[in-house]
């Protein structure tokens, strides 16, 4: 593929930026807490008791609907009038004031909101849109994904935890987990899935962190898109002129009609940034909860068989989607005792919801032994997390290996001074400082 080619494909994909996203919702419904960095933004939790569905007045004059409650999120997320569709429909998240402006006289005209009138999507985007174009993508990777291929992983994931426990063990009795641990798992975990050498990992493990910077310049973040774009464009030419055991030489030559090469790196590109960014956050984000919950920690460390219920109950206390998805609403929709209008931007407050006291008791308490129930940290609906099976066995066996090897794991510093990724789409922490004791004999 030519450079040209490349920019092209580039421009027509649809793209949420985080930038933009930061700088139009309000700061205390965003940002979490330095005093409890686990626990949902402040504003989230001053709107408990106002209603699942309640208004919330963007920066650019946009007026949002924030979704808080659980049942409600689940009905907005199976729901086809929410559209996910980022072309056809717009994100008030995403526009300038003078949009908004131009969106709120049309409706006082009593313009109806019709989609643009684009007959097919020529990116790959799929989580951006909706059936039947997302159905087909869909189809693809859920023939990639398999429930037996995510489970043979298993093993591997094994043999790649234990790895980097015993070079940290190695190298002495401190390390920060972060790029010690959290962020190699599932980077080479995906990697091997994707026939992405790993040796490569700094071109897009840099690049997808500026990416998904929110107080990144549009300059940076554009140079990196470019970058990671140029990167999986290689990585899709080599596949096409030498296929090996991997999804995207799956995707290459078992679809039929046969994927572009702009639908390719899009699939791609998404695959690749949530296969490691999410779980190494959960990972990381994980072991510091735990850490700050001595008797929780305990009760994993003690009772490995525990740790099914572990990963549920950190999904769901942790959910680290900075406030959640978006959809835009295709007619008028009332839910949760509020009105949609057609057009408005819907914004599922995941942390929030996954609190919703309506379904847990004590929902602010991280209590691994709780019973499971469903929670929403994987999304609902059409769009529910296609890697979620495999984000299961890295953690399961993340923590497990973890506390296994290193028992006597203790923060390095104080918990006031880890670094949260507070500006950053996905939260977590930027590093995570850690300690654990010499074996008694010095080997």
């Amino acid at each position: 593929m030519n450079a040209p080619a490349q920019h092209d494909a580039a421009e027509r994909a649809p793209e949420q930026s985080p930038s933009a996203m930061r700088r139009l919702i309000p700061e205390d419904v965003l940002e979490r807490a330095a005093s409890c960095p686990f626990d949902p933004a402040p504003g989230l939790e001053e709107r408990r008791g106002q209603g699942p569905v309640q208004p919330l007045e963007l920066l650019n004059g946009a007026r949002a609907w924030l979704v808080t409650g659980f049942d409600e999120a689940r009905a907005v997320l199976a729901d086809p009038r929410f559209s996910s569709d980022r072309v056809r429909y717009r994100d008030a998240t995403q526009l300038q004031p003078h949009e908004v402006a131009e969106m709120a006289a049309a409706a006082e005209r009593g313009e109806p909101v019709c989609p643009a009138p684009i007959e097919n999507r020529e990116d790959g985007m799929f989580v951006f849109m909706d059936p039947p174009e997302h159905t087909r993508l869909r189809r693809l990777l859920t023939g990639q994904f398999t429930v037996r291929r995510m489970k043979a992983l298993e093993a591997r994931v094994t043999e790649i935890a234990v790895e980097h426990l015993e070079a940290m063990k190695a190298a002495g009795t401190e390390a920060d987990l972060v790029p010690a641990y959290a962020l190699p798992l599932p980077s080479l975990v995906i990697c091997e899935l994707l026939g992405v050498d790993y040796a490569d990992r700094d071109r897009f493990q840099v690049n997808t962190s500026i990416a998904l910077n929110a107080n990144a310049s549009d300059e940076d973040r554009a140079r990196a898109g470019g970058e990671l774009y140029t990167f999986i464009a290689q990585l899709v030419a080599a596949k096409r002129a030498t296929p090996g055991d991997d999804i995207v030489s799956g995707l290459i030559h078992d679809a039929d009609p046969p994927l572009t090469d702009a639908q390719l790196i899009d699939v791609s590109l998404v695959l690749l940034g949530a296969g490691h960014e999410t779980t190494a956050n959960m990972l990381a984000l994980g072991a510091f909860a735990l850490l700050e919950n001595p008797e929780q920690l305990a009760a994993l460390r003690d009772d490995p068989a525990v740790v099914d219920n572990a990963v549920e109950e950190l999904l769901r206390y942790l959910s680290i989607v900075q406030l959640g998805v978006s959809r835009v609403a295709t007619e008028a929709v009332t839910i949760g005792g509020a009105t949609i209008p057609a057009g408005a931007t819907v914004i599922v407050a995941t942390p929030e919801v996954n609190r919703d006291t309506r379904h847990w008791s004590d929902p602010d308490r991280l209590d691994l032994r709780r019973d499971r129930a469903p929670h929403l940290a994987f999304g609902h609906g059409v769009h529910q997390c296609l890697g979620q099976q495999l984000a299961r066995i890295e953690m399961r066996v993340g923590f497990t290996e973890l506390l296994r090897r290193l028992p006597d794991l203790r923060l390095a510093v104080p918990a006031a001074e880890v670094p949260l990724r507070n500006d950053m789409l996905i939260f977590g922490v930027h590093s995570l400082p850690v300690a654990w004791s010499a074996p008694a004999n010095g080997s």
